[in-house]
């Protein structure tokens, strides 16, 4: 275990929390969460937000709006 650091853990926080890290990178940050209590309120507004962002972007098109616009492309 090495403590990456709040500058790391800050910078690389939105890969973090979409799990684009190396696995090495991703147990240092966490880590480093484990630890940190500035670092781990960021991460919660930051993963607050993304999970607002997620379940927001679940809405779609109504059938006959997505049907219309995949006929003109075809």
């Amino acid at each position: 275990m090495t403590d990456c650091g709040c500058d790391k853990a800050k910078a690389e926080l939105e890969e973090y929390l979409h799990r684009e890290l190396s696995e090495q990178d991703f147990r240092d940050i966490t880590d480093h969460l484990e630890n940190c209590e500035d670092c781990t309120g960021e991460h919660l507004v930051g993963l607050t937000l993304t999970l607002k962002m997620q379940k927001a972007c679940q809405e779609k098109a109504p059938e006959e709006l997505r049907a219309a616009i995949l006929s003109k492309l075809g």
